[in-house]
């Protein structure tokens, strides 16, 4: 009887339930979050939030593009999302002569909206739960390839039926590593017009070294609005389109927010692992982690030195080293999250008390011994993969080698001359943007391939040329880039326009075995790629995919659905699903955090902070004179809060990551306070391991935002399209 009760005991404590503020959870399902969401201070109901029938919050949220979040705050599609999504679509707009990066954008009026092709906003119509349909006709016996294929078959066809006749899209998704699948329903618009930016030294103040750290002052913002037809139908960019008039818009509290206030995220998370095995959190902390921000901060170090000399090469570099850096610096805040909460340690005490669980059932009392297997035989793999993408790979010299290669592809599809043209538009158009300014391009490119090289090959990943010594292979990469056609604009031209299309096997395969940059990547390839290990990587992804449904389902079987909260009146799902980039809901609480021993954060910055950090010999803390004006006069109008403070930005709880950038922030009331754009450091593991004690997300205040279109940029006219609420 001790036996059991100990066991229950131990159970008990380590539940994978979300913990405190914990969670991202589905909006269809969300009536079983709402008593919790409810007791923690929500005022509203969850169909407010999720009514397929009804207008509701979810018709104002939007995914931006493919990889962000935004949220109407007009009847006239005007819609908010970060600046750091809209980046790179305010780079594209950008010249020297109108650098809207540098000094900001804002239309004054409908006709200076800029057209950016390519950029959709995608509006979910509704959700549905088709996992009986996806997974007909699949037992115990089927293998993971016929699994695959029913699996695909019937996705087509049910997706194909729930569209038909309609102009939207839709996809299904896997839940609980297969164990689950749900539709999507979509309305995807492509006419989307940038509105406002503001100037960097506001969107991006504090730059990659503020990145991930809190207290912030980034007013991290940018606004776009959707076109349609005259019909209110997606449409691609016309004269003739008119604003989308959504189904919901957010209304926009000036009411601010306190210290223990209920607050929800609603937006699209990208990519959480909570249910991965000590030995795939291993991989990431001890291995993968280490690797690539060591070989960022080679890029980096090299991106910022030029940078620093120009504005055309500020522009030039601007949205790859906001790429670059962002995951670099997030990795460094997981490595030291999971090693102070002794996180591989945490996953395996679970794994023992699993096996414990599952000893005496088949189907799942082996699976953590196979997976282990399964995991040894990937890592030698992934650590080649992580080499060839992050050292290989890193400079566009490389890339181009790697995209000649594609030519002598191309050739083996039955001489299809117009799949050959197609791939030679392509990689022009890949040489035109690399001999852009070439004379300082080249010089930053070239030191970023050899000195990434070098290290690859250190460290035992290159076994290409392994009798010359580390300078002498040095001397061997500059000679490589001064050989190479790629680092010769005028021959690469000639060589390329010389090429019959119709017949150009002999002049790519002379190609492939000349130049010595095709040469060394493909030799880099086959030893990074073409090795016994890498022979059965396919079989390792199958069997670990296979293998962690099968865990994640036993895991579903061993607890309850559902878990009471202190008040015993209230239940509380806990058994969330990773993140996937489809909509969910993460609440929980404004809140500051102790980061380490005697230093308190609280949980709001203002405008204050922006002017102790200014600096003006360092671009990023170089604060716009407009701004430091206002603030000499505090003319803050109504944007102030009860202390006659600005406020810039807050924390909270609400559990996000990486597609939660640009989220709207609701209070209890559903309405718009602050837009999501950062999580603190110390709580970036978040993606591998909660902890309620320091994971917080970092939002922009809201009256921030509608200060600088308002105070700042002097477009009023925008703020007069939204629907404010004083109190």
């Amino acid at each position: 009887m001790k036996k059991i009760v100990l066991f229950l005991c131990c159970l008990a404590a380590m539940l994978p339930m979300a913990l405190a503020d914990e969670g991202m959870w589905i909006p269809m399902l969300l009536q079983r979050n709402e008593a919790d969401m409810q007791k923690a201070g929500m005022h509203i109901s969850a169909k407010d939030i999720y009514d397929i029938n009804n207008a509701c919050l979810k018709d104002a949220v939007i995914l931006f593009n493919q990889g962000c979040t935004g949220e109407f705050v007009s009847d006239q599609g005007l819609f908010l999302t970060n600046h750091h999504c809209g980046y790179s679509y305010i780079v594209r707009h950008s010249t020297v002569e109108h650098d809207y990066l540098t000094r900001g954008f804002w239309a004054m009026n409908r006709d200076q909206e800029i057209p950016c092709p390519g950029l959709t906003a995608t509006r979910l119509v509704r959700m549905e739960d088709v996992t009986d349909q996806v997974l007909a006709g699949i037992d115990n016996n089927t293998t993971e390839q016929d699994r695959a294929k029913i699996v695909e078959k019937h996705i087509k066809s049910i997706t194909e039926k729930a569209v038909e006749g309609t102009h939207y899209k839709a996809i299904i998704k896997p839940f609980y590593y297969g164990n689950q699948y749900f539709m999507y329903v979509n309305e995807v618009f492509t006419d989307v017009r940038l509105v406002g930016a503001p100037p960097s030294n506001i969107g991006k103040f504090g730059g990659d070294t503020d990145n991930w750290m809190w207290p912030r002052h980034t007013g991290d913002f940018s606004m776009f609005r959707v076109y349609v037809d005259k019909d209110g139908k997606p449409a691609e960019f016309s004269k003739e389109n008119v604003p989308y008039k959504p189904l919901k818009h957010l209304e926009i509290s000036l009411k601010g927010v306190d210290e223990g206030d209920f607050t929800f995220v609603f937006g699209y998370p990208g990519t959480t692992k909570r249910y991965v095995t000590s030995d795939e959190m291993a991989m990431a902390v001890e291995m993968q982690d280490p690797i690539s921000i060591d070989l960022r901060t080679i890029r980096l170090k090299h991106y910022k030195a030029a940078m620093e000399k120009s504005p055309a090469q500020r522009l030039r570099y601007a949205s790859k080293v906001a790429s670059i850096a962002n995951g670099w610096k997030k990795w460094q805040g997981e490595v030291e999250g999971i090693q102070r909460l002794n996180g591989i340690q945490q996953k395996q005490q679970k794994e023992e008390m699993f096996n414990t669980w599952a000893a005496d059932k088949p189907e799942y009392r082996n699976v953590l011994k196979e997976l282990h297997e399964q995991y040894e035989i990937m890592r030698p793999i992934q650590k080649r993969m992580l080499y060839f993408t992050e050292a290989v790979y890193a400079s566009d010299f490389m890339q181009l080698a790697y995209q000649l290669t594609n030519l002598a592809g191309v050739i083996d599809h039955d001489g299809d001359a117009s799949m050959f043209k197609a791939e030679i538009d392509k990689l022009n158009k890949s040489l035109d943007a690399y001999y852009t300014d070439f004379e300082n391009h080249s010089q930053v490119d070239k030191a970023i391939f050899v000195e990434t090289m070098c290290y690859a090959r250190h460290n035992g990943m290159i076994d290409y040329k392994s009798a010359l010594s580390d300078a002498d292979f040095e001397a061997f990469l500059n000679e490589v880039y001064a050989k190479s056609l790629i680092s010769q604009p005028e021959k690469m031209r000639k060589t390329l326009s010389k090429i019959n299309p119709d017949k150009p096997g002999k002049a790519v395969e002379k190609l492939m075995n000349e130049d010595p940059a095709v040469q060394l990547v493909m030799q880099c390839y086959f030893s990074l790629y073409q090795t016994p290990e890498n022979a059965s990587a396919a079989e390792a992804r199958n069997e670990i995919s296979r293998l962690m449904r099968t865990y994640v389902k036993g895991m579903m079987a061993l607890y309850p659905d559902e878990q009471y909260g202190t008040d015993s009146t209230v239940k509380k799902p806990y058994f969330f699903p990773d993140a996937n980039l489809t909509l969910r809901v993460a609440y929980g609480h404004v809140q500051g955090f102790q980061p380490r021993d005697g230093v308190y954060y609280k949980p709001y910055s203002t405008l204050e902070g922006i002017m102790q950090k200014e600096n003006p010999d360092i671009y990023d803390y170089v604060v716009e004179p407009r701004l430091k004006e206002l603030y000499e006069t505090k003319d803050y109008g109504r944007y102030a809060n009860s202390k006659g403070e600005l406020p810039v930005g807050f924390i909270a709880t609400n559990h996000t990551t990486g597609g939660n950038s640009g989220s709207p922030v609701l209070n209890a009331d559903g309405q718009l306070i602050g837009i999501n754009f950062d999580r603190c450091w110390e709580g970036t593991m978040s993606d591998l391991l909660f902890d309620p004690d320091y994971c917080r997300n970092i939002s922009l205040d809201i009256r921030y935002c509608l200060f600088i279109i308002d105070k700042f940029a002097g477009a009023k006219h925008l703020v007069d399209e939204m629907t404010l609420v004083e109190k």
